[in-house]
């Protein structure tokens, strides 16, 4: 069942640990089918180097097991995932990391604010990347955490865990995740050199502003 979107969630699971993003058993990814509405999910507790198709989950959207080839379970943190899908219609696939320098702001409870263009592929509608509260991991406070930030933001921080990332596809998300990675860096490397002083930010009017060059004739 869905084998095609189990293959291409595998795919991403493993470029997203070769990439640094999540290391080992870390994170948990999946895919919303636009067909059934079922989802294709990453199993808990088995490692990237070792993850086959095989191993991903069928559920449906109030978490009932519909599909398990191999002796898995869905991730621990799949209420989290269906979550993201009750509230966003248009979000077809999600990617939770545990990057490390998003995770360090996730720490601090830091917001990531509008300090490249990038940011704007992911940020809400006031050019940051907010952080959710805190919950443990699996329960379902952890999911109802993450519901205001991912209804204004593509992306957010998840306060002493990770990061999440959506978008109406999978390797969308996944690009979505590695801008989140990618922003924190640069964010960390400003506070450096600037000894802890925050540096300044690009207005959220400009932000606004961008579009493709006019001057670029594409006829």
């Amino acid at each position: 069942m869905l084998e095609d979107l189990k293959k291409r969630l595998v795919d991403i699971a493993k470029k997203a640990d070769k990439e640094g993003l999540c290391k080992h058993k870390s994170g948990n990814f999946s895919i919303r089918d636009s067909k059934t509405g079922n989802i294709v999910v990453t199993p808990s507790g088995v490692s990237r180097e070792d993850l086959t198709y095989e191993d991903i989950c069928v559920v449906d959207i109030n978490a009932n097991l519909i599909e398990a080839k191999a002796k898995v379970k869905p991730t621990s943190e799949l209420l989290m995932h269906l979550e993201v899908y009750k509230c966003r219609d248009d979000v077809m696939g999600i990617v939770h990391t545990h990057s490390k320098m998003a995770t360090a702001f996730s720490v601090l409870n830091k917001e990531i604010p509008p300090i490249v263009y990038e940011v704007i592929n992911v940020a809400g509608s006031n050019g940051t990347i907010p952080v959710a509260p805190y919950a443990r991991p699996g329960t379902v406070k952890l999911s109802k955490s993450i519901i205001n930030p991912i209804k204004k933001s593509d992306g957010c921080l998840m306060a002493n865990h990770g990061a999440l990332a959506v978008s109406n596809n999978i390797e969308d998300a996944f690009l979505k995740a590695c801008y989140i990675e990618e922003v924190a860096e640069i964010y960390y490397s400003a506070l450096m050199i600037n000894k802890g002083a925050e540096p300044e930010t690009i207005p959220l009017e400009e932000l606004s502003k961008w579009k493709y060059p006019d001057e670029i004739n594409l006829k």
